[in-house]
This record gives structure tokens, sequence and C-alpha cells, in this order.
């Protein structure tokens, strides 16, 4: 991470923020008026909040490129001039539509980007209010909520972390051996 551009770090920063707004909002972490918890936010919420927001914002961050990938020596004998037949007249060079299929993605990043949505949407059911969660009342009622579901958040909240810190570190290792498609 240290030789991240510029880039990287802001597109790290936006989606922390953003993370940040999209799991305290809802969850009555932040304060608005928007929503009124019925339960006090309780002290291990705003770090597990927080961390999963930096977590997720620098997962994203990975999946920007670091720069441009230079074409290979020879790379140019597919191109043609834009709009019109192959000439010699110094016309804008473009490729072919047909040769550039869309880059598809890997099997093997399928689980990867999982684990970070399924981290995001759990880190947001561990610091929401137990009994403001819908699913919750609905499937085990309000004092099963306070009951069950409480007790369990704080490991909610720690599995959270750990999935979102696997995720990233998971990316961190591959992302220089199996760069983007450019």
């Amino acid at each position: 991470m240290r030789s991240w551009p510029l880039r990287r770090w802001l597109v790290a920063a936006a989606v922390t923020v953003l993370a940040a707004l999209a799991i305290g909002v809802p969850t009555g972490v932040i304060p608005t008026p928007f929503y009124t918890r019925m339960t006090p936010v309780l002290w291990w919420n705003y770090p597990v909040w927080a961390i999963s927001s930096v977590l997720e914002g620098l997962l994203v961050a990975t999946y920007v490129r670091m720069a441009p990938a230079a074409p290979a020596a020879g790379a140019d004998s597919h191109l043609v001039p834009f709009g019109r037949a192959a000439s010699t007249d110094g016309a804008p060079w473009a490729p072919l539509p047909a040769e550039t299929p869309p880059p598809k993605e890997p099997a093997a990043e399928r689980p990867r980007t999982a684990r970070a949505l399924i981290g995001g949407v759990a880190s947001a059911f561990a610091v929401g209010c137990p009994i403001c969660n819908k699913l919750v009342v609905l499937a085990i009622g309000v004092s099963g909520a306070l009951t069950y579901w409480a007790p369990v958040q704080p490991a909610l909240g720690v599995a959270t972390v750990a999935l979102l810190t696997y995720a990233l570190v998971r990316r961190l290792r591959t992302a220089t051996a199996c760069p983007l498609p450019s």
C-alpha cells in the first residue's frame, strides 16, 4: 500500500466516507433527524462501524488501476484508423471493436467481492439497533431481538471486521500477481 498512487488513496477516502454514511445513518450510529434509534448506541458500535468503513474503503481502492499499461511491442498491428480503412494518412488510430472483447471477471475474483459485500451488509446488522431491524423483529419478535439478537451482535461485529480484513489481505496479496485487465 506504500506504493499506491494518490488516486487510490482518494478513492479509499471517498469510499470510507460513503460506507460510514451508508452504515451509520440508517443504523442510528450517526444521529440524524431521519431516524431515531430505539436503543442506545453501545461503546463497541463505534469501533466496528469505523473499522468496517475504513476496510471497505481500502478494499474498493485495490480495484483502482495503478497506471495505464503501456502497449507491447508490435501490439498496434490490430489498429486501424478510426472510422475508415487502414491507411497511412496520419489518422487517429483506434482498436477494432470486434477485437477488444469486454474483460470477464475471473471466477476466482467473485468470492472475494462477495466477501466484501457480505462484510459491508453484516457490519450494518452488527451495529444496528436490535429492535429496529425489521427482519429480526419479524423473525423472532421484539423480546427475541433483545434476548437473542442483541447478544450476538458483538460477535457479528468481530466476524465482520475479520471477514473484511481477510478480503483485503487476500486482495492485496493477489493484486500484483493478478492485475486488473487494462
